[in-house]
């Protein structure tokens, strides 16, 4: 066995560090201590193991806040594993301080970090907390509600209805999140040429309304990736990456995002793909391939979330994976998802129809999109 970010091994208790990793595992997902292990995955075995056992209960109770929950079992081989689970009364501290693992590695978290989990631990999420600034408007927002639901203006019951106002009756974050004018980054997009040092054309979104900052990025995508083909007498719409899956990906990248780090979401533009970096991971208890199969949604913003489900911009019970892969159906080139611990990054590949093309036209297309030159050794590789 190897140590992971789930696993760590002890050969023994020397000191109370240990519990920075029950504070971690606590905090951020179960995981197991096995204690009489050493660095190499030799088993040492521990002796005493029923003392020893009462000794690791004592270290928990005496310095753990609060305790979180746990099991202690011994194993045939005289190795002693711990067992802690993730709990929901975060933050669990050692010494006044939360935890986290990178890779196999514990690590003290920062403010932001503890900020966030003192929310999770009381079932509350960043766009729920008193926004700031409280003299906003939402003339975006009404014409929206307006345009898409048919209602007659934006009133104080409405705005409660979609959960704005704090329960003291102030604006809360994701009430600026919605306004005309807020304190928030945006989108920022670059449209790159022949590479990442030619940069022809680029556009800053912030500061204002998140349905702006989605209608402009839609703007700017059609500036690019659409165009009118004349078909005898009619004129007919081409996308050379298809509409909805960008307006998805965008759509997504904001309701799951961090809205509390100073960071944009990046739409990088080229020739042959879109890449959408949206800031934070995946939201807590949810594993990759649970988002890689659109199986369940867990919004970060459900506030947000809600707001756009009412206004068609995304569906409720889904995480847009699956819509976003339909779009590509007839395509030889497929969109890809990259799920790293701080950021999301979705690839949308300008569509190659495969109408009419025989089995070695798609492996000769599929080569050579994304590659204006390749060598012989080149493809000999990528076709093995």
């Amino acid at each position: 066995m190897k140590e992971s970010r789930n696993l760590e091994f002890k050969e023994m208790i020397q000191s109370n560090t240990f519990l920075k990793t029950v504070s971690a595992f606590a905090n951020y997902g179960t995981g197991r201590i096995v204690f009489g292990i050493d660095d190499d995955g030799l088993v040492k075995g521990i002796k005493n193991a029923i003392d020893f056992c009462l000794s690791i209960e004592n270290k928990m109770n005496d310095n753990m806040n609060p305790v979180p929950l746990y099991d202690l079992n011994i194993n045939d081989d005289s190795t002693i594993t711990l067992t802690v689970y993730e709990s929901d009364l975060k933050p669990y501290l050692y010494k006044g301080k939360a935890y986290k693992r990178h890779d196999t590695s514990t690590i003290e978290v920062d403010r932001l970090e503890l900020n966030r989990l003192v929310l999770e631990g009381s079932h509350q999420s960043y766009e729920e907390l008193v926004s700031r600034k409280q003299d906003l408007t939402f003339q975006c927002l009404e014409k929206a509600l307006k345009d898409k639901l048919a209602i007659q203006e934006l009133n104080e019951d409405i705005l409660k209805t979609l959960d704005l106002y704090t329960k003291n009756h102030q604006y809360n974050n994701a009430a600026a999140l919605l306004a005309d004018q807020n304190n928030y980054k945006g989108v920022d997009i670059i449209k790159f040429g022949q590479d990442i040092d030619e940069i022809m054309d680029r556009i800053i979104l912030e500061n204002k309304s998140i349905l702006l900052l989605l209608e402009e990025s839609v703007e700017m995508y059609k500036k690019y990736y659409q165009y009118e083909k004349i078909d005898g007498t009619s004129r007919k719409i081409v996308n050379r990456i298809p509409e909805n899956a960008f307006r998805e990906a965008i759509a997504n990248a904001m309701i799951h995002r961090f809205w509390d780090i100073n960071a944009f979401i990046r739409v990088s533009m080229f020739d042959d793909r879109i890449e959408i970096s949206s800031p934070g991971g995946l939201p807590s208890g949810m594993s990759e391939a649970e988002y890689l199969d659109g199986q369940i949604s867990m919004l970060r913003n459900p506030i947000i979330g809600n707001v756009f489900y009412r206004l068609r911009y995304i569906e409720m019970f889904g995480t847009g994976i699956k819509r976003i892969n339909k779009s590509y159906y007839d395509s030889i080139t497929k969109p890809e998802f990259k799920v790293y611990e701080n950021s999301i990054i979705i690839i949308l590949p300008t569509v190659l129809d495969i109408t009419n093309l025989t089995s070695e036209e798609q492996q000769i297309i599929q080569l050579f999109h994304g590659n204006l030159k390749l060598s012989r050794a080149e493809i000999e590789k990528k076709s093995l």
